[in-house]
């Protein structure tokens, strides 16, 4: 079986899995026999509801890479309400479109016990303004670690959230834009390695999120990896920041600095860094809605590529 095979494959399984899981977790418990009623020991007070200890929106959102955070860059959060000693899921789709290109991004991630974060995510980019009846596939396979730190249990603390991440990527570019990718040596498939620092501060409803990723991407990957003139790793600065102005409805904006590995194949392939403004609202716990302006700038010889995002997760 093909790497893209298995891992279509997953992707298709994942959604139901969360959903699957979800309803488990929330299935009422069967009422106790009315001859024998239990007495809960002293020592050992009732647990809280799975998912019930994170506010609205702290998880952030589902990246277009996978991993909880922004739109566009990951935060220290891990995603899904579950707390220590519980297991949570996700599963989003988006679809961001701009003058000449769209790019649609679906996946899945699984948060254990707040501390580890698995994710996979597909994105289909539309790239039939370059060459016809041609999507570029990108498969991207997450991990991320808490290792210091929490944004939300310690508002009086200056000390953020940190976490470290790794998101395995593979690129199906097809034949005629492969031919491209292989005549600058740009590879199909690549590692990217970030740390992420995330703060919030409770009292005024502000979440800061600082990241540096080092990555040879090219348009994130799909355009390849490296190039002839660079094969080494660069280090590229992420922020967001977000105003929460009401416990279900946040604000805010983002900017993720890119490599220029392909700059030297002429003016058409030279990137520029991504933008948004982004508003994210929670109708009820388990759904969020986010919706965007995003700038990505220079594609293949198409400026100013700006339009909008919209992203719907479900959380548990």
């Amino acid at each position: 079986m093909t790497t893209h095979r298995f891992l279509d494959r997953v992707l298709l399984a994942l959604p139901a899995c969360v959903l699957a899981g979800a309803a488990h977790a929330q299935a009422a418990p069967q009422a106790p026999s009315s001859t024998a009623p239990p007495v809960a020991p002293a020592s050992h007070p009732a647990a809280p509801a799975m998912g019930a200890g994170k506010l609205l929106l702290t998880g952030g959102v589902s990246s277009i890479d996978g991993a909880a955070g922004g739109g566009l860059t990951p935060w220290a959060v891990i995603g899904s309400y579950a707390t220590q000693g519980e297991f949570g899921a996700t599963a989003f789709v988006t679809r961001a479109s701009t003058q000449d290109y769209a790019l649609t991004t679906y996946g899945a991630a699984v948060g254990l016990f707040d501390r580890v974060e698995l994710s996979i995510a597909r994105q289909e980019f539309n790239a039939n303004v370059v060459v016809p009846d041609t999507t570029l596939k990108l498969d991207i396979v997450g991990v991320k670690l808490r290792v210091a730190g929490d944004a939300v249990l310690d508002p009086d603390l200056l000390m953020p959230q940190v976490a470290v991440g790794a998101q395995f990527k593979r690129l199906n570019p097809g034949a005629a834009v492969g031919g491209v990718l292989d005549s600058v040596d740009a590879k199909r498939s690549g590692v990217d390695l970030y740390v992420s620092a995330t703060k919030l501060f409770l009292a005024q409803g502000v979440l800061v999120n600082g990241t540096l990723r080092a990555t040879k991407a090219n348009q994130n990957g799909l355009l390849g990896f490296g190039s002839t003139e660079r094969r080494s790793y660069r280090i590229e600065p992420e922020l967001s920041l977000a105003w929460l102005l009401r416990r279900n409805l946040a604000v805010g904006a983002e900017v993720r600095f890119k490599p220029n590995n392909l700059a030297f194949a002429g003016a058409a392939f030279e990137e520029q860094a991504w933008k948004d403004v982004f508003v994210a609202w929670a109708p009820t716990k388990n759904v969020s809605v986010t919706a965007a302006y995003v700038d990505l700038g220079n594609i293949v010889g198409h400026t100013h590529q700006t339009g909008g995002y919209v992203s719907l997760q479900f959380a548990y």
